[in-house]
């Protein structure tokens, strides 16, 4: 299985399924936009900087709305999450996608804007990668993304929605998110093999660049 970072919250996994999340344009926000082909891409909300699904190659399937149950038989459960710290209503909702492919969970959270004490978790099983926004702003920031990993013990934390070079939007570098962190951090190329066996033992954090 492989995983990529295109930037920003722009993930893609690649297994038996080829999956993308939240892909932007790059041109909007000042950094390159993704070069991906996939099977599937999920929207976690309408925002030009996660919506630009024309870019994705491959005919995907594009997802931009609530769904548990299957999809195309990969199992999929949604969450839905403030965009904010008052309950969406300074920018709405989103939708973090949880997905079950090849033996691993990955959850991708888009824009939360609270901390996992402000909504409904329920019963979340053992999560295998979790995504999680870091920059503050538009997002929650460092603390409340720390809180998000010690509420849901990932076995591996990446980090995304950060301050890169050239990025136009005003957010925080994930260094600040990394000193508040215990986990071990590994600095990765723009992508990284690996095998569901691989993410067991010390919980980490992958941070990637591109």
């Amino acid at each position: 299985m492989e995983l990529a970072w295109h930037g920003h919250s722009c993930f893609e996994i690649r297994g038996s399924r080829a999956v993308v999340l939240d892909p932007h344009d790059g041109r909007s926000l000042g950094i390159p936009p993704p070069s991906a082909t996939a099977d599937f891409v999920f929207v976690s909300h309408n925002h030009f900087d996660h919506n630009a699904t024309r870019l994705v190659r491959g005919n995907p399937r594009v997802v931009d709305d609530r769904v548990d149950g299957r999809v195309d038989g990969m199992a999929v459960e949604t969450l839905i999450l403030p965009h904010d710290d008052v309950g969406g209503e300074k920018r709405g909702l989103v939708r973090a996608y949880q997905l079950h492919l090849d033996g691993m969970t990955f959850l991708h959270l888009g824009d939360v804007g609270a901390g996992p004490d402000a909504v409904e978790l329920g019963n979340e099983e053992q999560v295998s990668v979790l995504f999680v926004p870091v920059g503050g702003v538009f997002t929650v920031g460092p603390k409340e993304a720390v809180e998000w990993v010690e509420a849901l013990q990932p076995e591996v934390v990446v980090p995304m929605h950060y301050r890169v070079g050239g990025l136009s939007l005003s957010i925080r570098p994930v260094e600040e998110f990394l000193s508040l962190t215990s986990r071990p951090i590994h600095r990765l190329g723009q992508a990284v093999s690996f095998q569901p066996g691989d993410l067991e033992g010390e919980p980490k954090v992958w941070v990637f660049s591109y």
